[in-house]
């Protein structure tokens, strides 16, 4: 208890963040009750006292989230709300929403403790890849327009071009393509024979908006014809493969049920038929930064394991969003897309489809994503341990592990 009051008193990373904090968050157990407050610029930790929010669960799985690479669904607060019964966590939402980034960074120096560590507590407590600066991508960028929803709509593409097939990458909501960049810099698919093209979408990175701020709501009929327009628009010299994952995972399902010979393949990974309960308030909140909270908020859907420089990327692009996208995307996530009635009749005699999920998922979990390839005659599913919701950006090389299995060929003319 002392060292980690100390640690929270002189950390740097607390320290960045900490103008402005006014919260207190109990962590509660049988028999014991913590208290962390962040005031007037510090962050001090307290046993017993007054909170706002509470977050309780039995001991052993509080042990569980100590551990130095925690078990899935118990290495975040927002895991263990959603798939750990035991956890409970009451009181005041928006001060949780606000305070998303310290109480992580907090809990992440109870952890470094509880390692054996001493000193200072890294930036990240996941596994460095020892380069700092990110790789610079063989891309090459243009843009093209593409007809859908009954107007031109403009979007940036680039590719990697070092290979001569080709795969078409869809990033994640409320991202952009850089997602592919580390992908794309990998030898080994340079030398399998592959390319990497990918675009962004309408308000995401470079591409310009189609929709005020905050009015933007992605639909299924739109995200088909944005998909297929850039496939066209683009010239590709053979079909591509397309690979998506989480949003753009589920708009590859549907794909491959209209258009399934525009394609040589599909991977389809983090997906499945329908997600219910991923949409929340406060992505687009008059009282909650949503540079900081949006990023916190699919934080926690990464690995433990996952490289410290490739999850601060992600975290990073998620940070530069604009007001109302990722939100916006989200409605066609979770609610929007719900293809329960339709995924059964899947030909994947006319384009072979892999569906590919992170253990540590906790959003669309393994288990529901092998519950929706099993609804679907010819699908093959795959669990890839040690990787999270976002497994091209997050982990590239070990997600190319595993989708350097798949026989992307099979299905091309």
């Amino acid at each position: 208890m002392a060292r980690w009051r100390a640690l929270c008193e002189a950390d740097a990373a607390l320290a960045r963040h900490l103008p402005g904090a006014e919260g207190r968050f109990a962590i509660e157990q049988e028999g014991l009750r913590l208290v962390l407050r962040f005031a007037e610029g510090r962050a001090t930790v307290e046993e017993g006292g007054e909170a706002g929010t509470a977050f309780a669960a039995p001991a052993a799985t509080w042990a569980r989230f100590l551990e130095p690479v925690p078990p899935r669904h118990h290495h975040n607060l927002f895991a263990m709300r959603m798939r750990v019964p035991e956890f409970g966590a009451t009181g005041d939402e928006l001060a949780w929403a606000q305070h998303c980034h310290l109480l992580r960074r907090a809990l992440d120096l109870g952890r470094w403790i509880l390692r054996g560590e001493s000193g200072p507590a890294p930036a990240s407590l996941r596994p460095s890849l020892g380069t700092p600066a990110p790789p610079c991508p063989p891309a090459c960028g243009r843009y093209v327009t593409v007809r859908a929803g009954g107007r031109d709509v403009v979007l940036y593409g680039e590719s990697s071009a070092n290979g001569r097939s080709p795969i078409l990458g869809l990033h994640t909501a409320g991202s952009d393509g850089r997602q592919f960049h580390r992908l794309m810099s990998e030898p080994r698919l340079a030398a399998a024979g592959w390319s990497v093209t990918t675009f962004d979408m309408p308000g995401h990175g470079r591409s310009p908006p189609i929709a005020e701020p905050g009015a933007w709501a992605l639909t299924t009929d739109l995200y088909a014809e944005l998909v297929l327009g850039f496939r066209d628009a683009w010239s590709f010299a053979e079909k591509p493969v397309l690979l998506g994952a989480s949003m753009s995972g589920e708009i590859a399902l549907e794909i491959a049920f209209r258009a399934p010979e525009r394609f040589a393949a599909i991977v389809a990974c983090e997906a499945a038929d329908h997600i219910a309960g991923r949409r929340t308030p406060f992505a687009h909140h008059p009282r909650v930064n949503a540079a900081v909270f949006t990023p916190e908020w699919v934080e926690g859907l990464m690995a433990p394991h996952s490289p410290a420089e490739c999850a601060a990327e992600v975290w990073w692009h998620y940070s530069q969003g604009g007001a109302g996208t990722f939100p916006g995307d989200i409605v066609f996530y979770s609610g929007g897309w719900d293809a329960r009635d339709r995924v059964h009749r899947i030909d994947t005699s006319r384009c072979p489809l892999w569906m590919l999920t992170g253990e540590y998922d906790f959003s669309c979990t393994a288990e529901h994503s092998a519950e929706t390839a099993a609804r679907i005659p010819g699908a093959r599913f795959g669990r890839m341990a040690g990787i999270g919701h976002f497994p091209f950006a997050e982990n590239p090389a070990l997600f190319l592990d595993h989708l350097l299995l798949a026989p992307l060929d099979a299905g091309r003319a």
